[in-house]
This record gives structure tokens, C-alpha cells and sequence, in this order.
């Protein structure tokens, strides 16, 4: 253990009185908050070893110490750890990503999980977000075309209008519609998110991504567990706009 740092373990397990934080401090600290029941639940969603079983709220709380330090989490990353790699995604600054970087990401990425909760979110903030997401989406690759589905509809909640390409966007809802039920397992679920961010993001596009939602219908994913459902595009939108909160963005979407 590196000197200088004191980790509470007994009063708070939480909480870091921190000098200096390093790799093996933030490690450590993931596998003591780690639990077999939350293991066995991720194991379901396809993540592998190695990973402790960290919750998604025990991540949140060390988030403060590796923010602003982004090659710590860059290291948290590399590890190929799913907590590690889960506390990198909501530390880093994506402004500090290169595009080599990001694409690195992907290529550790190896299951949807965490190119669509890590990877997308983290490049839908960066400076290549609509470079990236285009690319990703015609790749031949569950995984790779589901973050570019998952990057863009990203990025759509989080800019303002006068900056999307509607055109672009209405492409994409014409690709999505006669493509979705032929698609891959999961980019059936990115591409039904897509229009869900369309029609709840997008005010000119509301209309259309609404009608698109209808005519795709229900749309049938296995996600391998019992509790998890696709959510039905049309009646999402409708839920959104029922509470008035058509066009409202996002402040991230790192979360």
C-alpha cells in the first residue's frame, strides 16, 4: 500500500482519507466493496472475470477520487477489470479522449454491457461523437454496431437541436425501420433506443419517430434474463410527451 494513504475501513466502508490515490489503492478499495450476489446478477448480463461485484452506487462515491485524474482513469481501464473499467467511464473526461483512445475502448469492450454503458456514453461526450458513431454502426460486430447505435442516441440527449443534422437523423429512422427486425440480437435494442431518443429528444422529429415506433411494433430481443424487457418505442414516446418533456435535453449522459 502506498504511504501517505489512509483507507477507512471500518467506520466507512466508502469512504478514502486520501494523500495520494493510486491504482492498487483504487483496486483494493473496489474489491473490499465487492458482493457475490452482485456478481451473480452481472454474470447474467454477460460480464466476465475478472470483477468484484462493486454496486453502480459504491462506484459513484469514488468517482471524486479519480475525477480529474484521467490517466488513473485510463489505468482503471486497462485493467480489464468491469468495475474498474465501470469507474473509469464515470471519471474520465471525454474531452481528454483521443479518437485512437476511444476506438482502444471498444477493443477492451467485451460485451454489450460495457460498450453500451461505458464506451457510448464516454464518446458521445467526446469530440468525435458523430465521427465514431457512424462508423460503428455499419461494422459488421454486435457489440461495435450497438455502441455506435447507443453513441448516437447519446449524443442526441444531450445537444441542442440547431446542432443535429435532421436530415441525417431522419436517415437513420429510415434505416432503423426497414432493418430492425432482421438485425442482430442486441442492435434490435439500440436501434429501438434510438428511436425512443428521437421522438423524446428531437421536437421536429417527434412526429416521425413516433410513427416510425408504431410501424416497427414490439420489437423482440433476448437479453437473457427475466426481468429485463425491451421497452415498447411508440408507448415510451408517448409517456415522454404526455409529461411535456419532448425536446428536453440531458444534461450528460454519463450516468
Amino acid at each position: 500500500m502506498k504511504r501517505g494513504v489512509i483507507i477507512n475501513i471500518n467506520e466507512n466502508k466508502n469512504k478514502l482519507d486520501k494523500a495520494d490515490i493510486s491504482l492498487d489503492i483504487i483496486m483494493g478499495k473496489l474489491k473490499e466493496l465487492g458482493s457475490e450476489s452482485i456478481k451473480n446478477v452481472l454474470i447474467k448480463h454477460g460480464i466476465q472475470e475478472p470483477f468484484f461485484g462493486t454496486k453502480i452506487g459504491d462506484l459513484k462515491k469514488l468517482v471524486k477520487y479519480v475525477k480529474k485524474n484521467d490517466e488513473l482513469a485510463k489505468e482503471l481501464y486497462n485493467t480489464g477489470n468491469y468495475d474498474a473499467m465501470y469507474l473509469a467511464g464515470l471519471s474520465i473526461n471525454p474531452k481528454s479522449m483521443s479518437k485512437d483512445e476511444l476506438e482502444g475502448w471498444l477493443d477492451k469492450a467485451y460485451c454489450i454491457a460495457i460498450a453500451t454503458s461505458i464506451v457510448s456514453n464516454i464518446t458521445a461526450e467526446s469530440d468525435f461523437a458523430l465521427e465514431l458513431a457512424r462508423k460503428w454502426i455499419q461494422q459488421d460486430n454486435e457489440i461495435i454496431e450497438c455502441c455506435g447505435w447507443s453513441t448516437i442516441s447519446n449524443y442526441i440527449s444531450i445537444t441542442d437541436d440547431e446542432l443535429i443534422d435532421i436530415e441525417e437523423i431522419k436517415e437513420l429512422l429510415n434505416i432503423v425501420e426497414a432493418n430492425i427486425h432482421n438485425s442482430k440480437n442486441r442492435v434490435r435494442y439500440n436501434m429501438n433506443s434510438f428511436v425512443i431518443s428521437v421522438g423524446s429528444y428531437i421536437k421536429e422529429l417527434n412526429d416521425i419517430a413516433l410513427e416510425v415506433a408504431r410501424n416497427i411494433g414490439k420489437v423482440q430481443v433476448e437479453l437473457g434474463t427475466k426481468g429485463c424487457k425491451v421497452p415498447v418505442a411508440e408507448d415510451y414516446i408517448e409517456k415522454v410527451m404526455s409529461m411535456n418533456r419532448v425536446g428536453k435535453k440531458r444534461k450528460t449522459c454519463i450516468c
